[in-house]
């Protein structure tokens, strides 16, 4: 049985045990752009790959949100001097130590998304994007019901940050070309397990027929 097959079977059996189901969307979306910071996304940085595709999928959300006057938000990752306010994950992974404040410019969004002046950019320390921030209470404040996560890691930041959605009540959709991850592997494993219990994993193509068929707010 090759690997398809095994994944549409273990699929097939999760349904049947009443999980991975579909849970839908809201009338007043947010879009949540995880990490595509340079020190991500630039092939310089040692924790960069390239994430060109999830990149320009990304960008058409990033269009169309604004056009219907959705939040959009970004976040990126700075560690003061030190990297103390890392605790331990910056322990278990030291490469993060390249956001250290006055260490370059890797904590900038990448060019290819620039955030308008108007847009949040919401600084984490940690994986998920709600942990030690005040995204929940910005998506709250604006009325958001439903968070599309985009952006990277699949298997790291947008894992932790789609489940944190979830668990603080909203809908979450993760399109699958706006994701990215540094190999396929843990890339496909997550989409699955996140597509299984956390969120809607659908395809570009129907997160933008989505976010058209909305009435979409006054800008």
């Amino acid at each position: 049985m090759d690997e398809t097959s095994s994944h549409e079977r273990t699929y097939q059996q999760y349904r049947q045990a009443g999980m991975a189901q579909t849970a839908g969307f809201g009338k007043r979306p947010a879009l949540l752009i995880v990490d595509f910071c340079l020190g991500m996304t630039s092939s310089e940085s040692p924790l960069g790959a390239d994430m060109s595709v999830a990149i320009e999928a990304t960008a058409e959300l990033q269009t169309l949100c604004r056009q219907k006057g959705f939040l959009v938000v970004y976040t990126t990752v700075q560690y003061s001097k030190g990297c103390k306010d890392g605790g331990a994950f910056v322990r278990k992974i030291p490469a993060l130590r390249l956001f250290e404040i006055g260490n370059g410019a890797w904590g900038e969004i990448d060019p290819r998304l620039p955030p308008r002046e108007d847009e949040p950019v919401v600084n984490k320390r940690f994986a998920s994007a709600f942990a030690g921030t005040n995204l929940a209470s910005l998506l709250t404040a604006e009325q958001v019901d439903t968070v599309i996560v985009t952006g990277c890691t699949t298997s790291g930041c947008v894992r932790a940050s789609a489940l944190d959605a979830l668990q603080n009540g909203f809908l979450v959709v993760v399109p699958r070309e706006a994701v990215a991850d540094r190999a396929q592997g843990p890339h496909e494993a997550n989409l699955f397990d996140l597509n299984a219990k956390y969120a809607d994993v659908i395809s570009l193509a129907d997160t933008l027929a989505y976010l058209t068929s909305l009435k979409g707010l006054e800008v």
